[in-house]
C-alpha cells in the first residue's frame, strides 16, 4: 500500500511538472512561436528585408504581447508542425494548422481564428465536378488537411503528396497530376500565375484554422484563447486579416467567419 501511494504521488508530481508551459513562457519572457516560411501571406520571407512576415507571424507577435512576453519566432515545414509541438521545441504553432479530430489526439487546439474552403484547382476545362476527377491524379502538400480531405472525399482519385506547394503546383502545370487540392487563399496565388486553370465550384471542406499547443498544456491553451478573444473583441484580428487578405490585397477575401470556439467542431 505504501509503495503504491508513493508511486501515485510520484506520477502526480511528474504530471504537474510536465504541464507548466505557461509558467515557462512567463519565466523565460518569450513565446516560442513556429510559423511557415514559404506560404504567402501566412508566413514567408519578405524579399526586401529577408524577414519572415505574414498573417500568422503577426498573430504570433500580437499573442506574445497579450501574454506580456516577447515573440521568439522559428520557421517550420507543414510536416513538422505537430512533431515540433510534441517534442516541445515550440510553445505555439501558427502555421495554417487546420483542426481535425485525429490531430486533436496529439495536440491541443485554440479557438479557430479564421476558416477557409479547401478547393481543387484544375487545368483541363473538361473537368467541372468531383465526378470528373475519378481515375485522375491530385497533388497536395504532404501531411496537410487538403491531402487528408482529398483522400477521404475523392476515393477514386490517386492523391500524390509533395513536400511543398510549389512542387504540387508544378506537377499540375506539367500534367503529372490533373488537379491540386489546397486552401483557396493559397491556391489563388498559383491560379494568378496560370489563367488557363480554374477552381471547381464545390469545396472539399471548410477548414477551421487554429493555433496548436502541446497536448495537456491546458493553462497555456486557455491563456491563448483568452488573448484571441480579446483580439477579436478589439478588432485586432479583423485588422490583421484585412492587412493580409483584405480588399487592398491580391486575395480580396472577406473574413466570413469570426473567432469560433473549438467546441463547434468537436
Amino acid at each position: 500500500m505504501k509503495r503504491a501511494l508513493i508511486a501515485a504521488l510520484g506520477l502526480l508530481a511528474c504530471s504537474t511538472a510536465m504541464a507548466d508551459a505557461l509558467e515557462d513562457v512567463k519565466a523565460r519572457g518569450t513565446l516560442r512561436c513556429a510559423t511557415l516560411t514559404d506560404s504567402v501571406p501566412l508566413g514567408y520571407q519578405d524579399p526586401a528585408t529577408r524577414e519572415i512576415v505574414g498573417l500568422d507571424v503577426d498573430v504570433c507577435k500580437a499573442l506574445a504581447q497579450h501574454l506580456g512576453v516577447k515573440p521568439e519566432l522559428q520557421g517550420i515545414s507543414v510536416s513538422a508542425r505537430i512533431p515540433t509541438l510534441v517534442s516541445g521545441r515550440a510553445d505555439v504553432v501558427a502555421a495554417a494548422l487546420g483542426y481535425t479530430k485525429e490531430r486533436a489526439q496529439q495536440i491541443n487546439f485554440s479557438a479557430a481564428y479564421y476558416q477557409v474552403p479547401i478547393k481543387i484547382l484544375v487545368k483541363d476545362p473538361a473537368i467541372k465536378t468531383f465526378d470528373d476527377l475519378k481515375g485522375k491524379r491530385i497533388s497536395a502538400i504532404k501531411s496537410s488537411t487538403p491531402e487528408l480531405y482529398s483522400r477521404q472525399q475523392l476515393p477514386d482519385s490517386t492523391i500524390v503528396a509533395f513536400e511543398d506547394a510549389p512542387s504540387a503546383f508544378m506537377a499540375l502545370q506539367q500534367g503529372k497530376t490533373q488537379g491540386m487540392a489546397m486552401t483557396e487563399p493559397a491556391a489563388i496565388r498559383f491560379h494568378a500565375r496560370s489563367q488557363n486553370m480554374h477552381f471547381l465550384g464545390q469545396a472539399l471542406h471548410f477548414e477551421p484554422n487554429c493555433l496548436g499547443i502541446k497536448k495537456g498544456e491546458e493553462a497555456l491553451t486557455q491563456a491563448v484563447d483568452k488573448a484571441l478573444q480579446d483580439m477579436e473583441s478589439s478588432g485586432e484580428l479583423q485588422t490583421l486579416w484585412d492587412k493580409w487578405y483584405g480588399p487592398d490585397t491580391e486575395f480580396q477575401l472577406a473574413r466570413e467567419k469570426k473567432l469560433t470556439p473549438l467546441s463547434d467542431f468537436q
